[in-house]
């Protein structure tokens, strides 16, 4: 059945790569990372471990702090998710693939990134928890949380730089696709 709903025609081919997606997954699976390993299998936290009002050493405190690592997983399958969107949207845009170097680089920058947001925002300005709630002490772990983030995030945009230049030292220039522009579904 013909439909007159305007579709994206790329406007050229081979359009370069962006690293939005692979940040995405990044931040995604970073998450994912945190949540099962932290979370559910060494059990150092939980989302709201470090509350006086829910302590992991009830029953109902880890009933609450259950509930609220499924939502934390929640939210990071849905950037996932949108991760998935984002690298669908850019195929059909006509672009590039990212290469290894720069998909890598960008999974690791974000989730460089979820570290740095997560370690200063849940266990330093919410308090909400720390990486481990089972020590008296456990400003030292937050600071190694925080100090992998950051390196992370180096790490990744340094591979994510040099994924890009070699775009650029093989000479890379989109070709433009005759006749392009907003077109309509057949």
């Amino acid at each position: 059945m013909p439909t007159s709903e305007p579709i994206s025609v790329p406007t050229s081919v081979g359009d370069r790569p962006s690293a939005a997606a692979s940040l995405m997954y990044g931040v995604g699976l970073g998450g994912f990372v945190d949540g099962i390993v932290l979370h559910q299998i060494l059990q150092w936290h939980h989302m709201v471990s470090a509350t006086g009002d829910h302590p992991v050493t009830t029953v109902a405190g880890l009933e609450v702090n259950t509930l609220a690592d499924g939502f934390f997983h929640l939210a990071t399958w849905m950037v996932v998710v949108g991760a998935s969107v984002v690298t669908l949207a850019q195929w059909r845009q006509g672009r590039l693939p990212p290469s290894w170097r720069l998909h890598l680089g960008g999974l690791l920058a974000g989730w460089g990134g979820f570290n740095l947001v997560e370690g200063l925002v849940d266990h330093q300005l919410l308090g909400v928890h720390h990486v481990r709630d089972d020590l008296g002490g456990p400003l030292a772990w937050d600071l190694g949380f925080l100090a992998f983030g950051a390196v992370l995030v180096a790490v990744g945009w340094m591979m994510v730089r040099a994924g890009s230049r070699s775009l650029d030292e093989r000479g890379w220039v989109p070709t433009p696709v005759a006749g392009a522009g907003a077109g309509r579904r057949p």
